[in-house]
């Protein structure tokens, strides 16, 4: 399809290719929840915690499927909110990119925290106020030089760390094995509805993650092929990963893995190996966090910096491409500031509710837009692009899963959204309202 011209990428360099894009992904995906997951869906399920993964796993490769197809046709950076702001418009684009924002913001904050609390758990004096504070300050403007350096760089260290978050992960797979209890996996009978949605919802914000690191899609090389190629693969490792540290946790803590909720992994790898093993993933749990924030800055800085330049951000700075490194030196600097800010206030619970609302409302305008442009007149698909097999059938069961998982959400967090949308419509129609006196 052709992208409208104040949506297009002249001067962002395509450097990003199929692996850095994946471990791009699976980077941003994998934070610190698969440290502590385990346990929280075993507490709701038990043992039959796997059937749980492949339901949401399921529904979460459906809504990466729609963002491969679409991400296949619209190839600028901005992620979701380029998708959104080109096939429903300026408004529905605007509330997109600060809806995403909103959620990543207030994720990053509580990233940052959690980073700061495994460091006070093996250091005691990185606990006082002021060293966390200046570990915000050393994370967020190192994440923030680097991608400004250039997008090669930024795409290097998040495969290094890629890399390094697995590889913990992977041992716990291959030394637990020799430890399995297959008594630990039995089940007694096949869980009820009620639970498996319960469980879904609590998986379904595990794999959340994708969809900001295709904010750099206008950097990726070969996008049509690249851009579903590396949402297939990384979200099928993810879940393969996921599924097969469930199995190991389960088969070794067994009835008391419910009860750890606290570096739950760590838990494991101490019964495996001993204190070195638990030291090994709680290293690795803050370099997962770590990584995660890594991903993060290379990647939502392209929002600010795609709706500065479509001029729903009325700050013209942000859309500024640095001479040398031609990178969005400006929305990086202030996503990282930003960052930096709300990390530092801490209290962010109230965001953190907003934040899991605003990413299902995201999703179902990517997954409406693909059905969109299934629909329009004379639209046909460019050569090479990927397409969803089956017409409109899984597109249409994604948006019936996601208004489900809407249905599940609390009062509050319905309350909470609704109004920051209706503050963002005043925001919207002021920002409007100013740009079509400027044009006149």
């Amino acid at each position: 399809m052709s992208e409208p011209s104040h949506t297009t990428n002249k001067r962002l360099h395509r450097e990003i290719g199929l692996f850095g894009l994946t471990a791009n992904i699976v980077n941003t995906v994998i934070g610190a929840g698969i440290f502590i997951l385990p346990a929280t869906v075993a507490a709701v399920m038990g043992n039959m915690s796997i059937v749980a993964y492949l339901f949401c796993g399921a529904l979460m490769m459906m809504i990466m499927l729609s963002f491969a197809e679409i991400g296949s046709k619209i190839t600028v950076s901005g992620g979701a909110y380029s998708y959104i702001e080109i096939v429903w418009g300026r408004y529905p684009g605007f509330l997109a990119a600060f809806l995403f924002l909103l959620s990543t913001i207030s994720a990053d904050a509580a990233v940052a925290n959690a980073i700061a609390d495994v460091a006070g758990s093996l250091f005691p004096f990185m606990q006082a106020e002021f060293m966390r504070i200046l570990l915000f300050f050393l994370i967020f403007s190192v994440l923030g030089y680097i991608n400004i350096k250039g997008v090669r760089q930024g795409v290097g260290i998040v495969k290094l760390i890629t890399l390094a978050k697995v590889i913990p992960l992977v041992f716990i797979l291959l030394v637990g094995v020799k430890d399995l209890s297959s008594a630990n996996l039995s089940w007694d009978s096949f869980p009820s509805a009620d639970k498996i949605g319960e469980g879904s919802l609590l998986l379904f914000f595990a794999f959340l993650g994708a969809e900001s690191a295709l904010s750099v899609s206008g950097e990726v090389r070969n996008p049509q092929k690249n851009i579903p190629r590396a949402i297939i693969f990384s979200i099928g490792f993810v879940l393969v990963l996921y599924i097969f540290i469930q199995l190991i946790s389960q088969a070794i803590l067994g009835p008391a893995l419910a009860e750890t909720s606290e570096n739950t992994l760590g838990q494991v790898a101490n019964k495996i190996v001993g204190p070195a093993g638990l030291t090994l993933i709680t290293i690795g749990m803050g370099v997962s966090m770590f990584g995660n924030l890594s991903s993060e800055i290379l990647s939502i800085p392209r929002v600010l910096y795609a709706a500065a330049k479509d001029r729903l951000i009325p700050v013209k700075m942000l859309s500024k491409i640095h001479p040398k490194f031609a990178t969005p030196y400006v929305a990086i600097i202030v996503y990282v500031l930003i960052d930096f800010i709300f990390a530092s206030l801490g209290g962010l619970s109230w965001l953190i509710l907003i934040s899991s609302a605003s990413i299902l409302l995201i999703y179902l305008g990517v997954v409406l837009a693909v059905i969109k442009l299934r629909f329009k007149k004379g639209s046909q698909p460019a050569k090479g692009t990927f397409r969803i097999p089956g017409g409109v059938t899984i597109p249409v069961i994604t948006v019936l899963a996601i208004l489900w998982f809407l249905s599940n959400l609390s009062a509050s967090e319905i309350l909470s959204v609704s109004l920051f949308i209706v503050v963002l419509s005043v925001v919207f129609l002021i920002i409007s309202s100013k740009n079509k006196k400027t044009s006149k």
